[in-house]
């Protein structure tokens, strides 16, 4: 039987292709290579942009960044891997003219070169702007948690802390007796060079395990994670609760584009909002601006800043369900603006008592609850309190512009939760491979550039992309 055979390995080519052959004109990979070769790296502030006139020469940190970019792009983000693949990815040959760099200059250029890769995210999304792909001025902001390198085996509170140093001092403490005992019978003091090794290894983990108790005491945390002290315990989507960070976006609702992104340290998105818009206006490049945001961003505080300056905020109210029997709602009771006071079904006045600063509330309540016949159907109390936002307006606002308009919410979901769902395909679930707050946060910038470069492929095409950048 016969079958299709390829070429002897041994056999001579008697006109050998050109590398660029093997890449068409419309493969993605060009792109990186077009858009990496119109930035001025000096002036985002990437190391050795300038040769040094003196020593070995280093690698240019364009290849590099192009190395980057297209790993993350095609979910190879470790090092190794990419020094591999650029000993054997035909598309890598073509993108480094045949450089194959090491794991660790790998490795160093994306730590040491943290802030100007964020930059080069933001480049990218100037450019998305020239190309007018923002018109709709429609964002929808989410919040997503990705989980860090540390192991939850490492988040240690104020207990283990503690057991942890007992420990320690319990074994220091056998170990300083087990020499006396040898110094009593003559053996000398360097009669156990690894116990003594051992010894220091103890007091170094001690002094260790101390300097984490320092830090819980001075940022009054009840939790910190070894290793790692930025990343936060947080309560992922399958219900672990493991270090992680907390991933911000505003997504544009036509091309589903990243038009800004941060990662904070908050479990929650409470107050997220204000920071988020703000800078998703100047990439913008300012204007109108319209979000549309779930309840996890219902505060006050940050919708009666976002609308003194000019910005549109649609959220539900997040407000606290009912659940100590039939009784009467908020919504039961009647605010009276002019004498800042509340009126209850029962026809009694609940003038203010007084206010949390700390929760930015207002506190109303009557003494007349004791002797209520409605009492049974409103508190189990001595009295029943009403509580009112310091921005309880705004919160009103924000509350009823997704009321009046429902289709909002079905449009956040589909416009936010799109990327996200994206990006943990890429990054092995929504997991880091770095740790700290700033080695992180250029790990998302390389994610949200890959992720924003693939979807302006999809909206324009590859030949009109190279054509625009150059």
């Amino acid at each position: 039987m016969r079958y299709i055979e390829g070429q002897d390995r041994t056999q001579g080519a008697l006109f050998p292709e050109r590398l660029d052959d093997f890449i068409g004109n419309d493969h993605p990979v060009r792109v990186i290579d077009a858009f990496v070769d119109c930035l001025d790296l000096a002036a985002l502030g990437f190391r050795r942009a300038r040769p040094a006139a003196t020593g070995r020469p280093a690698y240019h940190p364009g290849d590099l960044l192009k190395l980057y970019v297209y790993g993350y792009l095609n979910q190879i983000r470790s090092s190794r891997r990419l020094e591999r693949e650029s000993l054997r990815n035909i598309e890598l040959l073509w993108l480094l003219n045949r450089l194959s760099p090491d794991f660790k200059t790998i490795a160093d250029f994306r730590k040491d070169n943290g802030a100007s890769i964020r930059r080069v995210c933001r480049e990218f999304v100037l450019f998305c702007r020239d190309q007018e792909l923002f018109a709709s001025r429609l964002v929808a902001i989410d919040g997503s948690k990705f989980q860090a390198a540390a192991s939850p085996k490492r988040v240690m509170g104020r207990r283990e802390l503690a057991e942890g140093l007992e420990r320690l001092d319990r074994r220091i403490a056998e170990y300083l007796e087990g020499f006396d005992d040898k110094d009593d019978d003559g053996s000398g003091p360097d009669g156990d060079g690894d116990g003594r090794a051992a010894l220091k290894a103890l007091r170094e983990r001690r002094a260790e395990l101390a300097a984490l108790g320092d830090r819980l005491e001075v940022e009054e945390r009840n939790i910190l994670t070894e290793g790692e002290p930025e990343a936060r315990k947080m309560r992922m989507s399958d219900g672990r609760k493991v270090p992680a960070y907390n991933v911000q976006t505003a997504v544009d609702s036509r091309s589903h584009l990243i038009l800004h992104h941060d990662v904070t340290e908050e479990a929650t998105d409470n107050r997220q909002l204000a920071a988020v818009a703000f800078e998703t206006r100047s990439a913008l490049g300012g204007g109108d601006l319209e979000v549309v945001a779930d309840a996890g961003y219902s505060n006050g505080e940050m919708a009666d800043a976002c609308e003194k300056a000019g910005i549109v905020v649609s959220a539900p109210a997040n407000r606290a369900i009912n659940n100590h029997g039939d009784f009467f709602e908020k919504s039961a009771f009647t605010y009276d603006r002019k004498d800042d006071s509340y009126t209850c079904p029962a026809g009694e006045v609940l003038p203010r008592k007084t206010y949390s600063s700390k929760d930015k509330l207002y506190l109303y309540t009557t003494e007349a609850c004791g002797q209520c016949a409605l009492k049974t159907k409103c508190t189990k109390a001595k009295k029943r309190w009403v509580t009112r936002h310091f921005f309880e307006e705004a919160l009103q606002r924000m509350n009823q512009r997704v009321r009046d308009n429902p289709a909002l919410m079905t449009l956040r979901r589909a416009t936010a939760e799109h990327p996200f769902g994206t990006i943990k395909r890429m990054t092995n679930g929504g997991r880091f491979l770095t740790r700290g707050m700033e080695n992180v946060k250029t790990e998302i910038a390389l994610s949200v550039l890959s992720y924003n470069m693939l979807r302006t492929i999809n909206i324009i095409g590859v030949k009109n992309m190279i054509a625009a950048l150059r």
